[in-house]
């Protein structure tokens, strides 16, 4: 069984930054390729961010690029998103998600591919 434990939401002000964590067990982490995906209230999951299971490729969404870096340590099966310069239209339930599917050098952007998720983290961002 694999677990993914997310950490590291909270409530900061507009332009500040967060830094979440995805701890994932239960098989090899290289193994998967990650993603995180955030919901807003009222709003469909969207995604943010993904990387390969090398860690060489990652990928954003355009609403994120420049302000979010995703990063993984595959000796500690943690996944990061960096999140910077955050806005108000950043609050959401972000969620880590691992990609047992994807080529070392893949990723992907589509939530129906991915095969385990974490229970998410909610961060707020105050105007």
């Amino acid at each position: 069984q694999v677990q993914l434990v997310e950490s590291g939401g909270g409530l900061v002000q507009a332009g500040g930054s967060l830094r979440l964590s995805c701890a994932v067990s239960g098989r090899t982490f290289s193994w998967y390729a990650m993603g995180w995906f955030r919901q807003a209230p009222g709003k469909e999951r969207e995604f943010v961010a993904a990387i390969s299971r090398s860690g060489g490729i990652t990928y954003y969404a355009d609403s994120v690029k420049g302000r979010f870096t995703i990063s993984r340590d595959n000796a500690k099966n943690t996944v990061l998103l960096q999140m910077n310069s955050l806005k108000p239209e950043d609050t959401a339930i972000y969620y880590c998600a691992a990609d047992l599917k994807s080529g070392y050098f893949d990723y992907s952007t589509l939530s129906h591919e991915y095969d385990y998720w974490g229970q998410g983290t909610q961060a707020t961002v105050s105007s």
